[in-house]
């Protein structure tokens, strides 16, 4: 076996790490070779050669494409850790040769979007106009895995309790609650005093399955007597919520603030009913001994800041 010391050291290129993470993207030589602008066969003598420098296999190749084998997982996952710090170094200093503070990189859950992270963007860019603020929104799911490896600066988001591990650290900023909405045009917008009865009977768009604000939505019709609702779609993304809410008649569980930002701009109405449950506060992720670009002490500084407000 290899020196692996050495080879993550020394032996490794810019090129053959681009080229494992072509690999593990598209599972396929020649899918890879198209998106790298190179041949087949040229991809195939640089795995080849890779492998050797290891004196292991990275992947196991068959008629149906490429897999990573448990060591090259690994090595994969170094791969995307190694160019997520060369694109971020990159671009902070080719943002700072042209007088900016660089760029950070956040993931973002709905929760946060329309009011904080927007206000404390604009405190950013008050202050460094030229800074490029990379925005990415989805769940822990999603963007936890992208903190890791370097791909995200922070996360703003609820501080879910059942991800939170050694490596992170956590800031909490507010508690956020949630409200019912459903279009302006929706029968239950005319109602004064709707019920959870009308709430059960109707289609929804509800967070994932692994939101603790799923989880207390289901508590709150168990705890009226009633099944959860049975004709519901399930995302995250507050376009998809929008979309359904706005097209297809549905309501939706939206944190408080989104639903504020909602019914200003007379998309959306806040259901007169109380929904009294608790749920983690709203804070600020980040990767444990990670060194903070200026750009990401900059954001994190503007978050505090824009909830102090």
């Amino acid at each position: 076996m290899a020196d692996i010391d050495r080879v993550l050291r020394s032996n490794l290129k810019l090129r053959h790490l681009q080229l494992l993470v072509a690999l593990d993207q598209f599972r396929h030589l020649g899918r890879a070779a198209e998106f790298l602008s190179l041949t087949q066969p040229a991809v195939s003598k640089s795995l080849a050669e890779i492998e050797r420098m290891f004196g292991l296999d990275l992947f196991v190749r068959s008629t149906r494409g490429t897999e990573p084998t448990s060591v090259g997982t690994t090595v994969v996952r170094f791969a995307r850790s190694v160019l997520a710090d060369y694109g971020r170094t990159r671009d902070e200093i080719a943002a700072q040769m042209q007088g900016a503070a660089g760029r950070v990189s956040v993931g973002a859950m709905v929760v946060a979007t329309p009011g904080l992270l927007t206000a404390a963007v604009q405190r950013l860019k008050a202050r460094s106009p030229r800074t490029t603020v990379a925005v990415e929104e989805g769940d822990l799911t999603r963007l936890l895995p992208r903190l890791r490896l370097g791909e995200l600066d922070l996360i703003v988001a609820r501080l879910e309790p059942g991800y939170a591990a050694p490596d992170l650290e956590t800031e909490r900023l507010h508690d956020e609650a949630m409200v019912v909405v459903c279009s302006p045009k929706h029968p239950l917008a005319a109602v004064r005093r709707p019920t959870w009865a009308h709430l059960a009977a109707s289609p929804w768009v509800v967070p994932p399955p692994w939101a603790s604000s799923r989880v207390k939505l289901h508590q709150m019709f168990y705890k009226h007597r009633l099944e959860p609702p049975a004709d519901v779609i399930e995302s995250a993304s507050f376009l998809v919520t929008l979309s359904f809410l706005r097209q297809a008649g549905t309501l939706a569980f939206v944190a408080q603030g989104v639903a504020r930002y909602l019914q200003a701009e007379g998309l959306a109405r806040t259901l007169p009913l109380k929904v009294p449950i608790d749920l983690p506060p709203v804070g600020l992720i980040v990767l444990r001994g990670r060194a903070r670009t200026t750009a990401t002490t900059q954001l994190i500084e503007a978050l505090r800041a824009a909830e102090r407000r």
